[in-house]
C-alpha cells in the first residue's frame, strides 16, 4: 500500500513538473475578439530554447504546448469582464463558478494542428475558445424576468432588431468625463432617467446564449437597402431600431444610456420587448474596442 501511494505521488509530481516546465518554456499571445465572442490564442515553443532537436523532438514540443495550454489560457479567461464591475475571477473568488467549469470551457477550444515556422525554429498551435459557452453557463435563471413596460400600449412601429450606436466617446454618467464604450459579456442598457431597460435576467435562455452582439461601425453603413452587411441583417432583420446612445455608465464604461423616448419605442410594444428577450440587440463599438490583446 505504501509503495502504491509513493507511485501515485511520484506520478503526480512528474505531471506537475512537466506542467510547470511547459509554462516556463511555452509562450502565449492572442486577443479577446468581442465581435465573434472568442478568445484567439497562439501557443508556441522555441525549439532551441527548449533544447529540442528535430525531427525526433517535434512530438515532445507538441506535448509541451498541450501541457502549457490550460495554465496559460486560464488567466486570460479569468480576466474577462462579466459586467461593468465584475471579472470572471471575481465570480471564482465568490464561489459563484468553479475552476473546473472554466477549465471545461477552455478545454472545448477549436485547435488548428501545430505548424512549424519557415526557419524551423518555432512550433505553434492556434486555439479558439468560444465565449458563448461561458455566457450560457452564467445565465442561470429559469425564465426571463419582465422588462419594463408602459401602463398603456402605445402605437409604435414593430422593429426586427435593436442597434445601439456607441462608437464615439460618450459622457460617463456621474462623472465629468467621457469615454469609449467597452465590451463585456453582460452589459446593461439604461435610459436617460436611469431606468433599467435591459439586463441579463431578461434574456430567454432558450432563444439565445448571448444578450448582445458587438460590431464595428462599418457593418451598419453598407451599400445595401438596409444599410447592414448580410450577416448582420440576417440577425437583426431589415427594419431594426437604430438608437444613438446619449451616454455610458458603470465602473468600467460598458453600459449604454439611451434617450427616454427611444426606450419608450422598445418597452411600449410587446413585439419590441420580445427583441430584448431574444437578445436581438447589437451594440456598435469603436473598432479599437473590439479586440483586447494579451
Amino acid at each position: 500500500m505504501v509503495q502504491i501511494k509513493r507511485m501515485i505521488v511520484s506520478g503526480f509530481l512528474l505531471v506537475l513538473g512537466n506542467s510547470l516546465f511547459a509554462q516556463s518554456i511555452v509562450n502565449i499571445s492572442g486577443s479577446v475578439v468581442w465581435e465573434h465572442f472568442e478568445i484567439d490564442a497562439d501557443l508556441s515553443v522555441n525549439l532551441a530554447q527548449a533544447g529540442i532537436q528535430l525531427p525526433t523532438g517535434r512530438i515532445y514540443a507538441e506535448e509541451l504546448i498541450s501541457d502549457g495550454y490550460q495554465p496559460l489560457i486560464r488567466p486570460q479567461l479569468l480576466g474577462l469582464p462579466i459586467d461593468s464591475s465584475t471579472l470572471l475571477r471575481d465570480l471564482l473568488e465568490r464561489g459563484e463558478i468553479s475552476l473546473k467549469t472554466t477549465d471545461l470551457i477552455s478545454d472545448t477550444a477549436r485547435i488548428i494542428a501545430p505548424t512549424m515556422s519557415t526557419d524551423l525554429s518555432t512550433l505553434s498551435t492556434h486555439y479558439t475558445v468560444d465565449l458563448r459557452q461561458l455566457s450560457a453557463t452564467l445565465m442561470r435563471h429559469d425564465r426571463p424576468s419582465d422588462t419594463m413596460r408602459t401602463l398603456i400600449a402605445m402605437p409604435v412601429t414593430s422593429y426586427t432588431g435593436i442597434i445601439i450606436i456607441t462608437n464615439e466617446a460618450l459622457p460617463v454618467h456621474g462623472k465629468r468625463s467621457s469615454a469609449l464604450t467597452l465590451p463585456c459579456l453582460f452589459p446593461k442598457i439604461w435610459d436617460t432617467d436611469m431606468n433599467l431597460i435591459y439586463e441579463r435576467s431578461m434574456v430567454d435562455r432558450q432563444s439565445t446564449t448571448t444578450m448582445v452582439r458587438y460590431v464595428p461601425p462599418q457593418r451598419i453603413f453598407q451599400n445595401t437597402p438596409s444599410g447592414l452587411d448580410p450577416e448582420l441583417e440576417a440577425f437583426v432583420g431589415t427594419n431594426p431600431l437604430r438608437i444613438i446612445a446619449r451616454g455610458v455608465f458603470g465602473m468600467r464604461p460598458t453600459d449604454p444610456i439611451i434617450d427616454r423616448d427611444d426606450a419608450l419605442l422598445i418597452i411600449s410594444s410587446e413585439q419590441n420587448r420580445t427583441l430584448l428577450r431574444e437578445g436581438k440587440v447589437v451594440i456598435v463599438l469603436d473598432s479599437t474596442m473590439l479586440s483586447t490583446a494579451f
